[in-house]
């Protein structure tokens, strides 16, 4: 067998952002590999390096332009992409030596961008990609993004301009490859998109096949299908409508995990309305406490803005109030930061920045006593988990409430001969505010 071409041009890759952001660069890297590039983790061991940025907001528009200052200082040869390169003149004006910029979900310009500053003929003999492409998630967890773009028009939010309207996948497709990354090891898969509920919408449900069945692509059918393999299957972006009712007795059967990601982002209806948010109408709590009447172990997380243009004082206390009924079981929360583009910057009577500091750490302070709360109930249950890496002789694992990187995490002490990516039934035995700590299940306590 020939050895590899250790003179092959070589490609670092960084990658900022959210879960959608990730699956873009795993297109990248999937394809650069299967053309003969050799993927560097260093910027000094590169040729080029490719930055895909995150533009949502402010905080991470200055992580995307600190990242393509250091890959130029540190490789001199950089490409950028990604959400902020919807506007190349934002990264031009501070950084005039990047290569070129192209825009999220474009990996046909970023490839035609390696070829032209970094050229390499094709080697089938080192090309070793499999099926499903190259993933940049541990070998146990993958995300699955099911659709790209979105059609809301919430104010403070300018998404739907970089990645355009809701284009939904075909649901076969979603399957193929939830299958492909299931034959691989894959043991748990990650639903994505910017509005889950809505998958399907801009194709009017239309029938697709996955074995030889029919099927509507609609989030309940994909839910279901998913249900099939034998993976966790974990939904995210899940806005509140009243369809995803139909999503809790999936659940009930184990088909897919009792947990919900849903960005509630407030609880006034004025504010609500204010950032035009879809389903503002609803009457979100209840239901809330309908899901878990029907699902009691249903885990669901939520992110909040406080300190939204013309959020009053009544207006916080509200949403303290709705956040003590809803007992929502991981919640992040953000300061309004105001977006370039948003409409929700021609809103009056913004919140003086001193406000929106008191209002987060209250609002997180109220979280924070929930949330050990939620926990403490867990205790003494017997659960299944995940786990995700080893240190010593204790597991840092996850369970049906855990998504990776942003909710807690379960650890295991004396978790024996357990493996990276293995799942095994622990006994929890304590609760903090974010975490739970178990034992293997029939195991006595340690002396």
């Amino acid at each position: 067998m020939n050895a590899p071409d250790t003179d092959s041009p070589t490609v670092g890759l960084v990658s900022l952002g959210c879960p959608k952001a990730l699956v873009d660069s795993e297109q990248i890297v999937t394809r650069l590999r299967s053309e003969g590039y050799r993927m560097a983790p260093r910027y000094e061991q590169a040729d080029l390096v490719v930055v895909n940025t995150c533009g949502f907001i402010d905080s991470a528009k200055a992580e995307s332009l600190e990242t393509i200052g250091e890959a130029l200082t540190e490789n001199g040869k950089v490409l950028v992409t990604g959400c902020m390169g919807a506007k190349p003149e934002d990264i031009t004006r501070i950084h005039p030596k990047v290569l070129g910029v192209t825009g999220p979900h474009q990996a046909d310009a970023v490839l035609a961008s390696v070829h032209q500053h970094l050229p390499r003929p094709h080697d089938p003999r080192i090309d070793l990609v499999p099926p499903g492409g190259l993933k940049l998630t541990p070998g146990h967890y993958a995300y699955l993004k099911i659709s790209e773009g979105c059609n809301h028009k919430c104010s403070f939010c300018i998404i739907p301009d970089m990645r355009g309207k809701l284009r939904s996948r075909p649901l076969g497709m979603v399957m193929r490859e939830a299958e492909s990354l299931v034959e691989r090891g894959v043991s748990e898969l990650l639903v994505i998109s910017q509005d889950t509920s809505a998958y399907g919408v801009d194709v009017k449900y239309q029938t697709d096949y996955w074995r030889e069945r029919e099927w509507e692509t609609r989030i309940h059918d994909l839910a279901r299908a998913l249900g099939e393999l034998e993976a966790w299957v974990r939904l995210h972006y899940v806005y509140p409508y009243p369809h995803v009712d139909r999503l809790i007795p999936l659940m009930n059967e184990g088909l897919i995990l009792p947990y919900l990601d849903i960005p509630f982002q407030h609880a006034s209806k004025r504010i609500l309305k204010a950032m035009k948010r879809p389903a503002a109408a609803e009457n979100t709590l209840e239901r809330v406490w309908r899901w878990r009447e029907q699902c009691p172990h249903l885990v669901i997380r939520s992110t909040f803005i406080v300190g939204f243009p013309g959020e009053t004082k009544a207006d916080f206390e509200q949403l303290l109030e709705w956040l003590e009924a809803a007992e929502l079981d991981r919640v992040g929360c953000f300061q309004y930061s105001p977006v370039e583009g948003a409409a929700a910057n021609a809103l009056p009577d913004p919140v003086p920045e001193a406000v929106k500091e008191e209002r987060w750490h209250r609002f997180m302070a109220c979280q924070a006593e929930i949330s050990a709360r939620r926990l403490k109930h867990r205790i003494g249950q017997v659960e299944p988990v995940i786990i995700d890496r080893l240190e010593d002789n204790t597991a840092i694992a996850r369970s049906y409430g855990d998504a990776p990187e942003i909710d807690g995490q379960v650890i295991v002490e004396n978790a024996g001969h357990a493996t990276v990516g293995d799942f095994i039934d622990v006994e929890i035995t304590g609760a903090d505010q974010h975490d739970l700590f178990a034992r293997p299940a029939g195991r006595p306590p340690a002396t």
